[in-house]
């Protein structure tokens, strides 16, 4: 049932394709409106937080990671790219409740907007990494070809979890200030300032229990070794996301015709 009403939910979303495309592409607009640096501030946050990371675990820790700013680098984007917009996500149905009281449009567009705004950055940003690659003699192999497929699941998996965070938000405002410290806890829990080999074997049940643990794991893989992600980390990743999206649209389905009444 669930899956008859996500192929007519996107039958309706191709006829408001031009409110979709119209926002996303005002949201891209206005992040950096009267912005004397632009796009750049977009990468201030992973390149400060690379800078932190590599004087703490590589000159202080000395985590043995050879081109460890690299290493993070590669993490901390895709890593930016989930929490900006599952934070931004969360709050979306309670700001946007005038326009839900007003005009009638698909709400399942104003979490995809989010999730979509941030992947357009998360690709305008990959350029700048391809170029610390080259300056650090990455290796760039066919594996790469992995990279859309990544992508696609992150994108699924981020607004599965983000349908469910701003429907919880919108009868729950705790919900929103609660995702600060939770996202603290979840990113020392996923594998991005450190291997995913680095893990205890007794901990390994925590490691596939954490949807963003297989996927951070799978982008270093790629393209930080120039190697293929393991078979069975791309299974779990894709199966997970598929999971998470359809129980995040089920959740938001049911509460969505109470939107109006609550925001």
């Amino acid at each position: 049932m669930i899956v008859t009403k996500i192929g007519n939910k996107s039958s309706e979303l191709l006829r408001y394709r031009e409110m979709f495309t119209g926002l996303v592409n005002r949201e891209v607009r206005a992040r950096y409106r009267g912005s004397a640096l632009g796009f750049v501030w977009s990468l201030l946050n992973p390149l400060l937080m690379m800078a932190v990371y590599s004087l703490v675990f590589s000159v202080y820790m000395r985590i043995n990671i050879p081109n460890y700013s690299l290493f993070l680098f590669c993490g901390l984007l895709p890593w930016q790219w989930f929490t900006t917009a599952i934070t931004n996500a969360t709050g979306t149905v309670v700001a946007n409740g005038n326009l839900i009281k007003k005009v009638y449009f698909p709400l399942e567009i104003l979490p995809l907007v989010n999730v979509t705004t941030n992947l357009v950055n998360f690709l305008l940003s990959m350029p700048v990494l391809f170029g610390f690659m080259l300056l650090d003699h990455a290796p760039f192999t066919p594996n790469l070809c992995f990279l859309p497929l990544l992508i696609a699941i992150q994108f699924l998996l981020t607004l599965g979890i983000s349908l469910a965070l701003c429907t919880l938000n919108a009868f729950f405002r705790d919900v929103e200030q609660l995702m600060g410290p939770l996202l603290m806890m979840w990113f020392y829990v996923t594998p991005v300032i450190y291997r995913a080999s680095a893990i205890p074997a007794r901990f390994k049940v925590l490691f596939f229990a954490n949807p963003m643990a297989p996927l951070i794991a799978s982008y270093q893989s790629i393209l930080f070794d120039g190697q293929r992600p393991p078979l069975h980390l791309l299974a779990v990743s894709g199966a997970t996301g598929v999971v998470l999206f359809v129980v995040g649209y089920a959740v938001f389905y049911r509460q969505k015709f109470k939107f109006a009444e609550v925001v």
